[in-house]
């Protein structure tokens, strides 16, 4: 089952932000999130982690998605330079 919420997580946030990637790990509701996305550029860290929340709503309220650990979010640019 922990696969298939990864899954669906990954597919929800790469729609929804236009992501470069995105990685999900964890299982239980409780996840850490990476994403890469042009849709972060000039964004504080707040309105970033509300982008990533916002598409993943209706699963935080139906207790399907219970908590998200860490939640990392980078510009493409930001990404680019860490590798």
């Amino acid at each position: 089952m922990a696969e298939n919420i990864n899954a669906w997580i990954e597919s929800v946030l790469m729609t929804a932000l236009e992501a470069d990637l995105v990685r999900v790990s964890g299982s239980g509701g409780h996840f850490e999130i990476t994403v890469v996305s042009k849709q972060f550029d000039g964004l504080w860290p707040v309105k970033k982690q509300q982008l990533v929340y916002a598409p993943l709503s209706e699963k935080i309220a139906d207790g399907t998605l219970h908590a998200f650990d860490k939640i990392h979010t980078y510009t493409p640019a930001e990404w680019q330079a860490m590798q």
